[in-house]
Order: C-alpha cells, then sequence, then structure tokens
C-alpha cells in the first residue's frame, strides 16, 4: 500500500499544480475525484462499494449528509467531510459541524479535507474542539510525512484500530508536556519546581535554585508522528517539541514547527560535531519507503552510506532513495532535506532528526 500511496500522492501533486490556481470553478466535485477519492482507493477503501465507502451518508433521512462514510463490516468508522481545493480549512465551521455530527453518530474519527490539506480529528476526546486535532499534513509540502500520516486512515489500520492507540500516547503527552512547559514557563519559577530541585540538591539555597532556573532553557520532545512500514509495524518520526523559559511555549496544536532559529542555516554537521551535540562515528538512521537504512557520521562533518562518502547530509539521503526506489526516480522525489531525514539516538537511545538538534543547539549558542 506504500507505494501505491506514494505514486497516488505524486499524481495528486501534478494535480495541484494544474488546478489549484483556478479556484471556484474547479469546485468540491472535481476536488473529490481528483485528489480526496485517489487518495482513500490507494489507503484499501472500495470507492465503488457503498458498503465501505458511502457518498452523502446520512444517520437519519433528515440530517444533512456527510460527504464519505468509510465502513467496516457496515458500520462507519471514518467520517470524511470534504471541500472545494480553493477552501480554507481554517473556517471552525467545517470541523464543528462534522465533529458534531460524528459525536452524534457516535463515528469517533474525521478527516476534514480539501484535497491538499487533511486534518484529522477525535471527535469522542473529552477536550475542546481545537483540541480534538491528532494529525494535519499538506500532501504537497512533505510527500514523506503525507504518507505516515495518511495511512493512519487506511483500512487495514482502523480495522486494527491503530489510530486509537497512537492517539492515546499522543493524548497522555500532549497534557503531560503543557505541564511541563507551564512550570518552566513565566518570570517566576514554579513553587514546586524550586521546592523539587531543593530536595534533590539540599546544599543549594532557594535564591540560587531561582536564579538557576530562570536561566535555564528547557526541551520536551515527545514522538508523536506515526507511521507504519510495508511489515506493518508501527514507528514514530519528527518529535514534536515543548520549549520552556527564554523560548517559546509549543502550541496546543501538534503540527511541527517550521520556525528556524537564529542562525540555526548555518550550521553543519561539523559544527554540531565541535559542539558535543552529535559526536564521530555515530549512526544515523532513516526509515524510507518501508525499508530502514543507516549511515555513520565522519570526523570532518562528512556522512558514510554504504561504503560511500557523501558531503552533505541531503547527499546521503538522496543516496538512500535512489537505493531504494531505483535511479529513475523524479527530481522533485530524489530531492531531500538531509536534516529531516536522518536522525540519530540519544543517550537514552531516543531518535531525533538532526535538524531538531540543530535548531536546539543554535538556540543555545
Amino acid at each position: 500500500m506504500v507505494a501505491d500511496l506514494y505514486e497516488v500522492l505524486r499524481r495528486c501533486e501534478k494535480w495541484l499544480d494544474r488546478y489549484r490556481g483556478q479556484g471556484k470553478s474547479v469546485g468540491e466535485e472535481n476536488t473529490k475525484a481528483g485528489l480526496i477519492e485517489p487518495i482513500l482507493e490507494a489507503l484499501g477503501w472500495d470507492i465503488r462499494d457503498p458498503d465501505e465507502v458511502h457518498r452523502e451518508y446520512r444517520r437519519l433521512p433528515s440530517e444533512n449528509p456527510v460527504d464519505y462514510a468509510l465502513l467496516l463490516l457496515r458500520n462507519p468508522r471514518l467520517f470524511v467531510e470534504a471541500k472545494g481545493v480553493s477552501e480554507h480549512l481554517d473556517d471552525p465551521k467545517w470541523a464543528n459541524q462534522t465533529i458534531a455530527y460524528a459525536t452524534a453518530a457516535g463515528v469517533e474519527w474525521v478527516a476534514l479535507t480539501n484535497g491538499a490539506e487533511w486534518r484529522i480529528y477525535n471527535a469522542h476526546a473529552p477536550v475542546p474542539i481545537e483540541k480534538k486535532l491528532f494529525r494535519s499534513v499538506e500532501i504537497d509540502k512533505d510527500r514523506d510525512d503525507a504518507v505516515s500520516v495518511l495511512q493512519l486512515l487506511g483500512k487495514d489500520n482502523m480495522g486494527e484500530n491503530r489510530i486509537q492507540e497512537l492517539w492515546k500516547g499522543f493524548f497522555v503527552d500532549r497534557q503531560v508536556r503543557e505541564v511541563l512547559v507551564d512550570l518552566f514557563s513565566g518570570g517566576e519559577p514554579a513553587k514546586e519546581l524550586v521546592a523539587a530541585v531543593r530536595h534533590r540538591v539540599p546544599g543549594l539555597t532557594l535564591k540560587d535554585i531561582r536564579s538557576s532556573l530562570t536561566r535555564a532553557r528547557a526541551i520536551f520532545e515527545f514522538p508523536v508522528v506515526p507511521a507504519t512500514s510495508t511489515s506493518g509495524q508501527l514507528r514514530a518520526a519528527k518529535p514534536q517539541v515543548g520549549a520552556g523559559r527564554v523560548a517559546a511555549a509549543a502550541p496546543a496544536a501538534p503540527k511541527q514547527p517550521s520556525t528556524v532559529g537564529v542562525g540555526e542555516k548555518a550550521m553543519s554537521l561539523a559544527d554540531l560535531i565541535s559542539g558535543n551535540w552529535v559526536s564521530t562515528g555515530d549512526t544515523l538512521e532513516t526509515d524510507y519507503f518501508g525499508t530502514r537504512s543507516s549511515a555513520e557520521v565522519l570526523p570532518d562533518g562528512r556522512v558514510k552510506y554504504k561504503g560511500t562518502i557523501y558531503k552533505t547530509l541531503s547527499a546521503a539521503g538522496e543516496a538512500v532513495k535512489v537505493a531504494v526506489r531505483g535511479s529513475d526516480i523524479a527530481d522533485s522525489v530524489r530531492a531531500t532535506d538531509g536534516w529531516s531525514f536522518w536522525r540519530t539516538r540519544n543517550t537514552e537511545g531516543a531518535l531525533r532528526s538532526l535538524k531538531e538538534i540543530r535548531r536546539q543547539a543554535a538556540a543555545d549558542s
């Protein structure tokens, strides 16, 4: 299914390039035919079987329909509300209407999409509606990320309820992260945080502890972007980061921050090595197209992959894509942001993208 989805997203990108600028003249029905239904089909749903993909679904004859109800054993498991490609999903009425309808119908999962962007909500989550958003992705921004997110809506994944398993971890992590960010934010350190430090280091004065915490910068990282490999095993990538004092608090929405810190772009892998953020000989890892690959960090900041030395992370990433998918892949697919593509493990064994490590290094410099 992964390979099919990649190919469908490639065609969808071409569709967007051709028709997105035509605005409302394209309309909702053409968006469904050109973008939404091909993706649903690539996710394993039989769009021609109304017992599996029911268009204009009504729970009761008197109710307004939802564009698609995706059913398993004839029971709706996921509602998909479609908008034209020119519509902006930020209008809260779209999510409010669909989530309210799903709640009344007893359907937990809702996808809101204009074909280009997909937003996944947990309609039953006991939180305000703005926090029901689980994941969102724009299919023409990052195809790997789009595959990871959209696979959550696949027929097999919905049947095995994998999305619910992942939501539980995300829901807990988000609440813990918000508490941690709050403890490290604001003008005065939280009393319980000061007390905890004092308990562990009784030789320090309360004044010294408060002063130190005022200078502290805390980064809280939780893996929140799940994906499935071709073997069906769940994996996590692109950690969600919450920054404490000095840095801004992370937003409640689970979308990965894209802001580049001061001086971050100027940093090289060699700079991270000299700053002890990455070590010579560290193993870099990536999961691409269902295949796990690794590379080695060299002392001068170059990268060794399959016996060949590459000057940059991006060049090594492109080599992985060629090795996995063949040399005839399109240039748009071959192009790689090596900082996002490669990850390495910290001392606790958790994977972190090099882009996140670089962001933290720039913030602390």
